[in-house]
This record gives C-alpha cells, sequence and structure tokens, in this order.
C-alpha cells in the first residue's frame, strides 16, 4: 500500500515529468525529480518504488514510461466526471480552467441555488439548482464533488453530494466537514497558503532589513 505522504506528492512528480516531456527530455534522474520537486533524492527513489522498478542505475527514469506509471497509479488514464457546486468566483472560475479536462477531470455539472445564477451557461453547461443534484448524480454519475460555496453551507452541500452517491470531496469553503467513512475529503484553504506565504515574505524582508 502506498503512504498518504508519497501520494501526495506523486502529483509533483507528474507536473515535473509533463515539463520534461513537454521539453523532449527522454529520461530524468532522481536527482532532477528531486530538485524540482522540492524534496531529497532518496524520497523520490523510496516514493518511485512503491510503483515498481522503473529506474536504471547511471541513467535515471524513462520520463513517458514514469508519465505514464504515475498516471496510472492516480487513476488519471480515465476522465472522472466532476459537480461543482457553488458558482461564485472562485466556482465559476474553477468552471472554465481549460486544465482539468487535459489532466483526466471532466467537468459535467454546475450547481448553485441562486436564482440569478441557475439557468445561466457556463463553459457550456447550464448550472442547475441544488435540487436537482440526486437527478444530476443518476444522470451524470459523477466521481467527485466540488465545494466552492461560503462555509454555512458547505456541511449541508457535503451530506447532499454523500446522498447522491459521490465518494470523494475537495473542499475550498473553510471549516472542517463531516462525512462518513468511505467518503474522501480533500481541504484547499487559500487563507492558510497566504498565511504561510505571509509568513515566508515576513521572514524574507527582515533578513533584508
Amino acid at each position: 500500500m502506498i503512504p498518504e505522504a508519497t501520494v501526495a506528492r506523486l502529483p509533483i512528480y507528474l507536473r515535473t515529468l509533463m515539463e520534461a516531456a513537454a521539453a523532449h527530455e527522454t529520461t530524468i534522474s532522481s536527482e532532477r525529480l528531486a530538485e524540482l520537486g522540492g524534496v531529497n533524492a532518496a524520497k523520490v527513489r523510496k516514493d518511485l518504488s512503491y510503483l515498481g522498478s522503473l529506474g536504471t542505475r547511471g541513467v535515471g527514469y524513462d520520463v513517458e514510461f514514469l508519465l505514464f506509471e504515475i498516471s496510472r497509479e492516480l487513476g488519471l488514464t480515465r476522465d472522472w466526471p466532476v459537480i461543482i457546486v457553488g458558482l461564485g468566483n472562485l466556482g465559476h472560475a474553477l468552471a472554465n480552467y481549460k486544465g482539468f479536462g487535459a489532466r483526466g477531470f471532466q467537468v459535467v455539472g454546475l450547481v448553485d441555488v441562486d436564482p440569478t445564477r441557475v439557468g445561466e451557461e457556463i463553459a457550456g453547461i447550464t448550472v442547475r439548482h441544488l435540487d436537482d443534484l440526486p437527478v444530476m448524480a443518476s444522470e451524470l454519475r459523477p466521481a467527485i464533488g466540488v465545494i466552492a460555496t461560503p462555509a454555512p453551507v458547505a456541511q449541508d452541500v457535503a451530506d447532499r453530494l454523500v446522498a447522491a452517491g459521490v465518494t470523494s470531496i475537495l473542499n475550498f469553503a473553510p471549516g472542517v466537514l463531516s462525512v462518513p467513512k468511505g467518503v474522501a475529503v480533500r481541504k484547499v484553504d487559500l487563507s492558510i497558503e497566504l498565511q504561510i506565504l505571509s509568513f515566508h515574505q515576513q521572514r524574507q524582508a527582515a533578513q533584508h532589513a
């Protein structure tokens, strides 16, 4: 079984490999992956060992083959249908983001409760009301639900997604969601990330004072 910490680093390696492939590089070393991924080479080799014997001593890793292996392990060799709930500024931006499809995620449904949003077309998809979620789930079979709502309603949205059969949730709303066992939740807290950047910014300013 692959440790969660390793799973969290695989997308970083994948991004690095995609950049290497775009630059027409055919092989890449663990040292190079480590440098670009922000970890040490020993950790890269340990992480990739969970996928099998992929590297060649003195040569490194075949970029295309490693791309495929990591993509397969992350489930990116197939498309995952995604529903976005909450079409405010963030949800609207996510709905319009063109990079999801290239990475194996197909936005198939958009949901909101705002009467001015429901019926609107965004990126070719008509926004539907939250009450339509059970019907949408039956029609679209979403694998992943993205919550981009205000915090007070996020738990209710999560409950509705789970009731509709969605077992993976990406939560952008502040706060912690309570979900049943077997439902995976990843939280993206932009305010925390900004606070961490503030810490680093302050340290840099102090060093140059």
